[in-house]
């Protein structure tokens, strides 16, 4: 199993790129929202991967986090989305925005992806509902893979190619956090990741403590 991919980038397609790894071309198909922030042609890039092995085909799908590789094995696991599918769904969402439209059961922004109509974007957000606190709890654990500097006075390594720089995601690891401080406070997890989904939505940027709060106010008894 391929699982993860390091090299330059030989040419950009409109739904893949070519990826030299040590010399050997890989065909990497990537979402339209990763495909944007990849670097051009020459660009060093890393990739999270999926291998679709079928009798007549081999596909390899690359993603920029291990969110989004996990969301598309949950979406790839209902029924009608398939790869292509699950990549128009990360392509318009992104990671963070499918994980809030599930816990939220937002079935209307899944379906804004194209080829996913109503039925199926019900049938995504039915199905996963129950996963996505987990993802979302994982969020900040997850590094996003960044391109790696190029060498000094733009010459060419004759070293292999840098191992790439992983940094936090800091809105990912605030809705972590403050999932995690709720569900220690005894609400359900996922009465919580709908809290903190819709305090995100409302106060993009927010930190730890201002979700906590604005989920909070969300969950409190009404009346």
């Amino acid at each position: 199993m391929i699982g993860r991919l390091a090299g330059r980038i030989d040419y950009r397609g409109t739904d893949h790129v070519l990826l030299d790894v040590g010399g050997v071309g890989y065909i990497v198909h990537v979402s339209e929202r990763t495909l944007m922030a990849l670097p051009g042609p020459g660009g060093f890039a890393a990739l999270y991967t999926d291998l679709v092995v079928r009798e007549d085909l081999l596909q390899l799908f690359g993603f920029t986090s291990l969110q989004e590789k996990e969301w598309h094995r949950l979406l790839t696991s209902v029924q009608g989305i398939g790869a292509r599918a699950s990549m128009a769904i990360l392509g318009t969402l992104g990671a963070d925005g499918v994980g809030r439209a599930i816990a939220l059961g937002d079935w209307t922004a899944v379906r804004a992806a194209p080829g996913v109509g109503p039925k199926l974007a019900q049938r995504v957000v039915n199905e996963l509902k129950d996963k996505a606190p987990a993802v979302m709890a994982m969020a900040g654990s997850f590094a996003r893979v960044t391109e790696a500097p190029e060498p000094a006075g733009g010459v060419p390594s004759a070293q292999p190619a840098p191992m790439p720089v992983s940094v936090p995601d800091t809105s990912a690891a605030a809705q972590s956090d403050a999932l995690s401080a709720l569900v220690n406070l005894g609400y359900q997890q996922g009465e919580a990741a709908s809290a903190v989904a819709r305090a995100m939505t409302e106060s993009a940027g927010a930190d730890t403590a201002a979700l906590i709060r604005a989920a909070l106010k969300l969950l409190a008894p009404k009346g």
